[in-house]
Parts: structure tokens; C-alpha cells; sequence
């Protein structure tokens, strides 16, 4: 039986963080129980699960992380997790103009029991990537499968990839040299954990069991790099599955983004 409070305090002291290992342009800023990270695509401030600040102070820290990407003029991400105090945080974000996005769940499992042979269609195969025209080929079927432009995504991994290419592995299920989904795993240094990211899908491709097979060939990297945990962001669709391969959901996160109002 796994124990999920120890998942849970585990990926609490472990994954509230920042990487250590920032991209060219981006910086870590301390400010109070907070991590500010400036200069990717948008904003993003992280705090551990108890602020431990009181109700007026905890407005000011608010406004100042809204105010401080106001003066760039960009957007900023705080990540809520659903156990977070004090309870009435999300209400004081949305009093500052802060909009919940899609809630996901957040989900740990054990490296070496989601290691596993991937198996995938017909056709189709697995390759690592490191070159930037892979990357950039990434990008552009995130763009077709959620109709919204993903230069930045590009970037933001390039960027990771120069400054750690240890930290970040990178992989790609192709068909006749056509990109159909793509997955990456970041392994977080001094923890036991590494990130799940990605897997998305073209339409055509889905419910053929590539998302699991993408899941089994980083766990098995995982595994060979001394990996422990893995951890995923999952959304509602990625869930059910994740479970069934032997994920256990410990949170959930929800971002709150604040946007700059048009000019």
C-alpha cells in the first residue's frame, strides 16, 4: 500500500522550488517565503505550502509580485497547490486580478515501477533529441494540437537544454519523419524527483498508446540516472492513465495568472 502523505511531503520538500539551474535571462528573486522567476515567457512565483505570513502582509506579497510584472508588462504565474494555507490565498489572488486556469492533479509515482519496454504503434518511433530543429519541430505540433502559437515553448527548451543538457531529456514519437507527440523529462539536482512534462498528441494519433509508451521510456531513463520519483502536472485527460500505470494523485495545482490590461 503506498503511503500518499509521504508522496506528498516528499514532492513538498523536495518540488516547491526552482531548479538550481536557471537558462541564460532568468534569475531567481527571494521575496518573503516566495521564488520569483524572471525572464521566461511569462512570469512565475512559487511559495511552499504553508506562507506563514499574516492577512495584511500576505495582501502586500500578493500585490507585489502583480506589481513587479505590471512594471515589465508582463503576465505572471502563481502555482496553487490545493493544499496551500492560508486557505483563503486563492481568494485574495483573485481580489488581486489574478484568474484561475485549468485545475490538474498532481500525481507521484515510483520510477522503477513505471519502467518499462515501450511499446508503440506501427510505424511509429522513439528517438532523444537534442538539436534545435527538433525542438522547434516540437513546438510546432504543440501549436497544431492546441491551435495556439508555441515559439516560446521553443525557446524556453533550448534554453533549458544549453544551460543543463544533464537536467533536461528530451523525446519524440515520429511517423514517417512527421513529429505526432512529444515528451520531456527535467531531473531535478539534489532531489530524488524528476519531472514529467509534455505528451501531447496529433488527433490522429491518440488512444494508441503512445502517451504510455512515452511515460515508460523516461521512468526507464529515470531509473538509470537514480531517479526515485516521478512527478506530473496531469490534466483530466492524462490522469486515468496515469493511475493506471501506477501514479498516485497527492494534490492538485491550479494556476493563477495575472495579465497586464491592454494598452
Amino acid at each position: 500500500m503506498i503511503d500518499t502523505t509521504a508522496l506528498l511531503a516528499a514532492y513538498d520538500e523536495q518540488m516547491r522550488g526552482v531548479t538550481p539551474n536557471p537558462p541564460p535571462g532568468v534569475t531567481h528573486q527571494q521575496d518573503g517565503p516566495l521564488v520569483r522567476v524572471v525572464g521566461q515567457f511569462r512570469g512565475f512565483v512559487s511559495g511552499p505550502a504553508e506562507l506563514g505570513v499574516a492577512e495584511g502582509e500576505l495582501d502586500a506579497l500578493i500585490a507585489r509580485q502583480r506589481d513587479f510584472f505590471a512594471a515589465r508588462g508582463e503576465a505572471v504565474e502563481w502555482k496553487v497547490r490545493g493544499h496551500d494555507r492560508p486557505s483563503d490565498l486563492t481568494d485574495r489572488l483573485r481580489a488581486a486580478g489574478f484568474v484561475p486556469e485549468e485545475v490538474e492533479t498532481v500525481m507521484v509515482g515510483r520510477a522503477e515501477e513505471l519502467a518499462a519496454e515501450p511499446v508503440v504503434p506501427e510505424g511509429v518511433e522513439l528517438r532523444w533529441v537534442t538539436a534545435d530543429e527538433d525542438v522547434r519541430r516540437i513546438a510546432a505540433m504543440e501549436t497544431v494540437v492546441w491551435g495556439i502559437e508555441f515559439d516560446w515553448l521553443a525557446e524556453e527548451l533550448i534554453a533549458r537544454l544549453a544551460a543543463d543538457p544533464e537536467e533536461l531529456r528530451i523525446l519524440v514519437a515520429e511517423a514517417d519523419g512527421q513529429v505526432v507527440s512529444a515528451a520531456w523529462m527535467a531531473v531535478r539536482p539534489g532531489t530524488e524527483f524528476a519531472g514529467l512534462w509534455g505528451g501531447s498528441t496529433l488527433a490522429e494519433w491518440r488512444g494508441r498508446g503512445i502517451y504510455r509508451a512515452l511515460v515508460a521510456a523516461r521512468a526507464t531513463e529515470a531509473v538509470a540516472r537514480g531517479v526515485r520519483y516521478l512527478q506530473v502536472d496531469a490534466s483530466a485527460d492524462s490522469a486515468p492513465i496515469l493511475r493506471r500505470l501506477g501514479m498516485h494523485a497527492v494534490t492538485t495545482t491550479t494556476p493563477y495568472i495575472w495579465t497586464p490590461p491592454a494598452a
